[in-house]
């Protein structure tokens, strides 16, 4: 994943940003030995306190590179996957540019999207903790039934607010603003389906998407999204 990649880069560049601190004190701390009692005794006019101020300020700049580097890497690992799906109401609705336009506006990114018809023991699969339930066998059909746009979302807490986003299971008590209370009016058609939580969202993702049609990627947006400088 993408937090990977930045840790395995981000630890590359600290070594080296390290490496160059440590010479350019040692450097420094060679040249001035025996010349310059301590800085508190050091008057510095034209030329000489530009050439000081320029190391000071390049020895102070590698320590701000590495904190950084290490905001980067906590802001990667931060952020998380989910499962989302457009069920078959409401891709036969058209409400598939609708939907995907909510989380792009958030600032989520998408990192894996197909459009597939689930046969009823995929559809078993996927709802498999709800077995038990009077319902299990309506809902199984349901999905099954026609096209489900699945796909994956990726951003800073997308889990959690990807569910707030959606809105309450049933569309009659869900907020005004969210998916279902917009665009869905009952439960048994309330159009999209969200992970609930860390472990349901790596279990349907790796349901529905094999690890290479998941894809790693910049976006251009996410400095904008999430302020990291």
């Amino acid at each position: 994943m993408r937090s990977q990649i930045y840790r395995s880069v981000s630890k590359s560049a600290k070594a080296l940003l390290s490496v160059s601190e440590g010479r350019a004190v040692a450097a420094a701390a060679t040249t001035l030995r025996g010349k310059v009692p301590s800085l508190g005794s050091v008057h510095l006019r034209g030329d000489s306190r530009n050439a000081f101020g320029g190391w000071v300020s390049g020895a102070l700049a590698l320590p701000a590179a590495v904190y950084m580097l290490q905001e980067q890497e906590v802001h990667a690992a931060e952020l998380e996957r989910t499962f989302i799906a457009i069920k078959p109401d409401g891709v036969q609705r058209g409400l598939i540019a609708e939907i995907v336009s909510r989380f792009e506006r958030k600032g989520f990114k998408l990192v894996a999207i197909k459009l597939v018809v689930p046969s009823k023991e995929f559809a078993q699969k996927h709802y498999h903790d709800l077995k038990e339930r009077p319902f299990f066998n309506g809902l199984c059909d349901f999905l099954s039934s026609g096209p489900v746009l699945a796909m994956v979302w990726e951003g800073e807490g997308v889990i959690k607010y990807g569910r707030k986003l959606i809105g309450a299971t049933d569309p009659q008590k869900s907020e005004p603003g969210t998916i279902r209370g917009d665009l869905a009016v009952v439960v048994g058609r309330n159009i999209i389906h969200g992970s609930d939580g860390p472990e349901t969202a790596k279990d349907e993702i790796s349901l529905w998407f094999k690890p290479d049609e998941l894809v790693d990627y910049a976006s251009n947006a996410e400095k904008w999204v999430y302020g990291v400088n």
